[in-house]
């Protein structure tokens, strides 16, 4: 099956001193960039997804912000095999062509990371799959937040954890390491 990798929203508002912070995001960075180091040397497509967010009374990812830019340490090579795509929900396949560019590259698999595994990753990941796509979701490729419902506080690693406990039904779930290796 040819592949093709989906970084989902590495911006900066999620790293040190953006408006969002997530947990070890650096963490996860790195092993994306290992992962576009794979498909770069296999000549394969890499999709960064770009949110930008337009609601009313947002408070990250504001257009034409710092904080909405792709992390400095992720951008696109200018070739024919990296693609942006500009979205603005949590589904990286809802109102954006992203669907129509991997037809148009044939591509029967994906490989998906980044952030925030409860939001972008989870909506992202069960679409691949009912598009057919066959997702691959790496584990340590991506991270989330701390979150708080009824005066309950769950730690980051435990919403993480959870989100991929749950998404085993829609993907196979590895690390970039057991990607790699493969």
């Amino acid at each position: 099956m040819k592949q093709s990798l989906i970084i989902i929203d590495v911006q900066n508002d999620y790293f040190e001193q953006g408006k969002m912070e997530l947990y070890q995001p650096q963490k996860a960075l790195e092993k994306i960039l290992k992962l576009r180091e794979h498909f770069r040397q296999h000549q394969l497509p890499v999709f960064y997804i770009q949110h930008i967010n337009i609601r009313k009374n947002a408070t990250f990812f504001l257009p034409e912000s710092h904080g909405v830019a792709l992390h400095s340490q992720l951008l696109p090579l200018a070739s024919q095999n990296e693609f942006i795509i500009l979205k603005n929900h949590p589904n990286s396949f809802w109102q954006t062509d992203l669907h129509q560019q991997l037809q148009q590259q044939s591509i029967e698999q994906l490989v998906i990371c980044g952030m925030m595994t409860h939001m972008c990753i989870d909506s992202t990941t069960r679409c691949a799959t009912e598009l057919g796509y066959h997702p691959i979701l790496i584990a340590d490729g991506c991270t989330t937040r701390d979150l708080e419902f009824n005066g309950t506080l769950t730690k980051a690693s435990d919403v993480h954890n959870s989100f991929l406990a749950a998404l085993t039904t829609f993907a196979k779930v590895q690390s970039a390491e057991q990607f790699i290796r493969q």
